[in-house]
């Protein structure tokens, strides 16, 4: 029999990203999403669930999401399921939960005045006041990221709504 283990994830970080590094020094970030589905019930009652998922990123990707992300900003993410057994060191009994091992990522919503709200581009100094703008795409392993081509810093693009396309 196949086996098929692929999750795509939109929603809201619930809280600030929490970055560390493995003793091999490979990058690990953890952080919630909080997925809402809303509907209406038969009664015509208007309802919101929401879902609270825990995902791990590694490597570039995990300083990637710890860098630009915080509680509260909508991400994408395409990962598999994990399921993770402990032992509750306060009651002794055995604790277990899904998680989203991430493999790709994207972020969502409008850019932020003020902070950093894209990632600088490749071969920018990343100490520069403004970095140039630029549509962050999603980070796959092993996939080497394109060169972006931006404008100088201070110029900015503007498009028509027929040439936007998405």
């Amino acid at each position: 029999m196949a086996n098929f283990n692929k999750v795509i994830l939109a929603g809201n970080l619930t809280r600030d990203p929490q970055l560390r590094y493995l003793p091999s020094q490979m990058a690990v970030v953890d952080f919630g999403l909080a997925i809402n589905h809303r509907y209406r019930t038969s009664t015509g009652e208007d309802r919101e669930e929401v879902c609270f998922i825990d995902c791990s990123a590694f490597g570039k990707q995990a300083e990637t999401i710890n860098q630009y992300c915080q509680k509260g900003k909508p991400i994408l993410v395409e990962g598999r399921l994990k399921y993770e057994t402990w032992e509750d060191k306060q009651g002794g009994g055995k604790r277990s939960k899904h998680k989203v091992v991430v493999d790709g990522f994207q972020f969502l919503g409008g850019r932020d005045s003020g902070a950093a709200a894209a990632p600088p581009t490749e071969g920018s100094d990343e100490t520069s006041q403004a970095p140039a703008p630029r549509r962050a795409a999603p980070v796959r392993p092993g996939a080497a990221p394109a060169a972006p081509s931006a404008p100088p810093i201070g110029e900015e693009e503007h498009f028509k709504e027929s040439e936007i396309p998405f």
